[in-house]
């Protein structure tokens, strides 16, 4: 055996004596690394996931949209008290915080525990722009009846207790996007139908003038019939 090819085997040899010494500690750096930022990720969600609460807040009767413990492929009305403003954009941002984070059970959630609500804009026409964080997207499970249910909960929750808005936008992270994942179409509006008379909360927001926002983005897609999209994206 040349002297060359020994000094070769003796550096593998050395090389591999010292990735097994090294390994643990670079598995537990690693492990670390791993626990930071799941830590840093839930900071930023309980940051985010604060409860809206304003000087106008009163405890009402909230009708929320969840998935129904009857028939899992539907929604049924639940009404939870909650306090909820008189200024639609903070009503608005409370209900759907609420339709995130206070789902009576797991089965019941119509979206995912990760999804933040980022933003809520009013534009003085009733167009209401929610937007959400990438996770509503990535997490919802993708399917056209489970992206459909999703967006059913938001639009008839709003509609329930928010009588200002006239139809909704859904927003990813600021952006515009073709469907919610992968199938529902998101690049129009949704209508929102007022709450009736037997749905309505108890102090409803009344009529007043809007509190609007600047949009980060516009379409001019004509809205759609009620809970019902105009296209999708085969799998």
């Amino acid at each position: 055996m040349s002297r060359g090819l020994k000094t070769t085997i003796a550096i593998l040899a050395l090389l591999v004596v010292f990735g097994l010494i090294t390994l643990p500690s670079l598995r537990q750096a690693v492990q670390r690394m791993s626990a930071t930022q799941r830590t840093e990720e839930q900071a930023r969600r309980d940051v985010m996931q604060v409860p809206v609460s304003t000087p106008t807040d009163v405890k009402v009767k909230a009708q929320m949209y969840w998935l129904s413990t009857a028939s899992p492929a539907s929604l049924e009305a639940t009404a939870i008290e909650l306090p909820l403003s008189a200024d639609p954009v903070e009503r608005s941002k409370q209900l759907l915080l609420a339709l995130i984070t206070n789902a009576p059970s797991t089965s019941q959630r119509t979206l995912p525990p990760d999804a933040l609500l980022l933003a809520f804009y009013l534009q003085p026409d009733g167009t209401g722009v929610a937007d959400f964080s990438d996770a509503l997207s990535a997490e919802t499970p993708s399917g056209i009846q489970s992206e459909q249910l999703a967006v059913d909960s938001i639009v008839r929750t709003l509609g329930a207790n928010v009588n200002v808005i006239r139809q909704l936008k859904i927003l990813i992270h600021g952006q515009e996007t073709d469907t919610l994942a992968g199938h529902l179409d998101l690049s129009g509006l949704f209508s929102v139908s007022p709450p009736s008379a037997a749905a309505a909360p108890a102090s409803p927001v009344p009529d007043a003038p809007v509190t609007t926002g600047a949009v980060k983005t516009t379409t001019t897609t004509p809205a759609r019939a009620p809970l019902s999209p105009t296209k999708q994206v085969p799998q």
